[in-house]
């Protein structure tokens, strides 16, 4: 019996926060308070638990573990006193799949207008998934992929039809 060309899993106790503001000003200060390097455009970096993605010009994400928000958040206030910027606790307005396994860039690419093969390990990239509007990035053996929680459901659904067993792109 064939296996599914990916495996695709919830991610839980994920504490996710946006951060918008003038990158070329105030990045040094989010890079000291996120524990993290402001990642180039298109990019995300990561120490293992925590990562930093660049979302557009003037708007990062950081994804920590659950239990960091609250302290995170109060660490970015107040390293952002006095400068022009938004810090919001966006955890529960996503929903956030792990896709990994043989062949996950297939499955993904039923889905995503993507180029995979000039991805880089880095790259964190924003598109959509059929008809929802996602993010995502390699990790691991496989890529985190985040969407709105309202289409969570869909998302889900949509990850799994294109994993299904013996739907390879290129079956040899």
């Amino acid at each position: 019996m064939a296996e599914p060309l990916a495996t695709i899993t919830a991610a839980e106790g994920l504490g996710m926060i946006t951060i918008r503001a003038d990158l070329d000003r105030a990045g040094d200060a989010i890079a000291a308070a996120a524990g993290l390097a402001i990642p180039e455009a298109t990019r995300i970096t990561t120490d293992g638990s925590r990562s930093l993605g660049w979302m557009s010009p003037d708007e990062l994400l950081l994804i920590l573990p659950t239990g960091e928000t609250a302290q995170a958040i109060a660490d970015l206030e107040q390293a952002l006193t006095g400068v022009h910027a938004l810090i919001a606790d966006v955890s529960e307005m996503r929903a956030v799949f792990d896709v990994t396994g043989a062949k996950p860039e297939q499955a993904l690419a039923k889905l995503c207008p993507v180029e995979f093969a000039s991805m880089p390990k880095d790259g964190l990239r924003r598109t959509r998934a059929a008809q929802t509007a996602v993010a995502f990035w390699r990790q691991n053996k496989g890529f985190r992929i985040i969407g709105f929680r309202s289409t969570g459901d869909y998302l889900r659904l949509i990850l799994e039809n294109a994993a299904i067993a013996g739907s390879d792109l290129d079956p040899r």
